[in-house]
């Protein structure tokens, strides 16, 4: 792969070069160069960054800027990708970028290579027609995304922060679009919130529990509780919250024995009627109400990072509309479904918006992209360039 040669008006090209690259999380395998090279010829600052931590991989990201005034519209995105599964399975080889019947093929052609490689073709044929640009561009760029997210977009930000750089406004490229390019804009998401339950017994023989103390009923006790509990009915911009109980386990395979200890983990998606700092209260509330009830002495830790948020309809929002309805002739919905993303970060900097290609194929064998839909996107996201600095000028 050469690619100093790529068109880098071409979304195709781009994204072919990129899926190319082995860049499972947290390796690189030169999607960074890639990114880099068909930036720098635009008059791109490339900064590459990487950052460490004890007991998380190290991870390779970048920035690039061009321009030095404001206002800074920014492109985020992640250029890791998940694992292939079942290599067997695939039509072709996921990393050989092979297009037939007017799809490519390849792991992160919609999430996110693709929308990566429209970004910097809409760039380039933005800039071409309006080469003195009244602020900057940018992309934000991580390998961290489909990982434990440390190491990347949020330590990115903090370099920016430390630096002075200021994001006005930004745009995630995560395939945002359930059946059609056009159907959704996500402007928020729900917040996330991991807990795991620990519930303390005595080992004993099946055959003698007076013995030995099962915390096995104890734990259903809990969770039941946790489970049948309403949080809301909804929001006008969110689904309702709920609570999904993910793992359960005890160290223990022998069907004679009594486990000294049951663990459970679960996950709370929650919107904007609570805040994390609320929902943790609420857990504990409803867990120490449990134990009383049925004598459980338990353990209870919380993780996760991002609480939810809102980019209320605006100039942003409606800039993204008009070149989505412009370009598609649909008007998109404004959604906050879904798992979370690195806008989960990039909001607390920024208003943030996210739009990208459908994500029917994401995480599966066999990930695809219509050839027609990388021109269509990169055609919106011109579109979108030129709307929001006509607002600004």
């Amino acid at each position: 792969m050469q690619p100093m040669q790529l068109d880098p008006t071409d979304p195709v090209a781009l994204t072919k070069a990129l899926i190319r690259c082995e860049s499972v999380t947290p390796a690189d395998a030169g999607a960074l160069d890639v990114v880099k090279a068909a930036l720098s010829p635009a008059g791109f600052r490339c900064d590459r960054k990487v950052f460490v931590e004890a007991g998380t991989p190290d991870i390779d990201n970048l920035y690039a800027r061009r321009g030095q005034t404001g206002p800074n519209l920014c492109f985020a995105g992640h250029t890791d990708v998940v694992p292939v599964g079942d290599a067997s399975g695939w039509t072709s080889p996921p990393f050989e970028a092979v297009i037939k019947s007017g799809v490519l093929y390849g792991r992160g052609a919609v999430d996110m290579k693709g929308a990566i490689a429209c970004f910097i073709a809409a760039t380039h044929r933005y800039l071409a027609a309006h080469p003195e640009a009244p602020g900057s561009i940018s992309l934000l760029i991580t390998g961290d995304e489909e990982g434990p997210s440390i190491n990347g977009t949020v330590k990115l930000l903090a370099w920016l922060k430390e630096r002075g750089e200021t994001l006005d406004a930004c745009l995630v490229g995560e395939p945002s679009n359930p059946q059609a390019l056009g159907d959704e804009i996500k402007i928020g998401r729900r917040g996330s919130l991991n807990g795991e339950i620990v519930v303390h017994g005595k080992q004993g023989h099946a055959a003698y529990p007076a013995k030995a103390d099962n915390p096995v009923p104890k734990l259903v006790w809990l969770l039941d509780r946790l489970s049948s509990l309403v949080l809301d009915t909804g929001t006008a911009n969110f689904e309702p919250s709920n609570l999904q109980v993910t793992v359960l386990e005890v160290p223990n395979t022998a069907t004679n024995v009594i486990p000294a200890l049951a663990r459970a983990k679960f996950n709370i998606r929650y919107n904007d009627l609570h805040t994390r700092a609320r929902i943790e209260e609420w857990v504990r509330l409803q867990c120490a109400a449990a134990a009383r009830a049925s004598g459980a002495r338990y353990d209870l830790t919380f993780s996760g990072t991002g609480d939810v948020f809102l980019t209320k309809p605006g100039p942003l929002v409606a800039t993204l509309s008009q070149a989505v309805h412009a370009i598609t002739g649909r008007t998109p919905a404004l959604t906050t479904g879904g798992g979370t993303s690195d806008a989960r970060f990039i909001q607390a900097y920024c208003p943030v918006v996210e739009f990208g290609l459908v994500n029917a194929t994401i995480h599966q064998v066999d990930e695809r992209v219509a050839v027609a839909d990388l021109e269509t996107l990169t055609q919106i996201y011109q579109r979108f360039i030129a709307g929001f600095f006509a607002a600004h000028g």
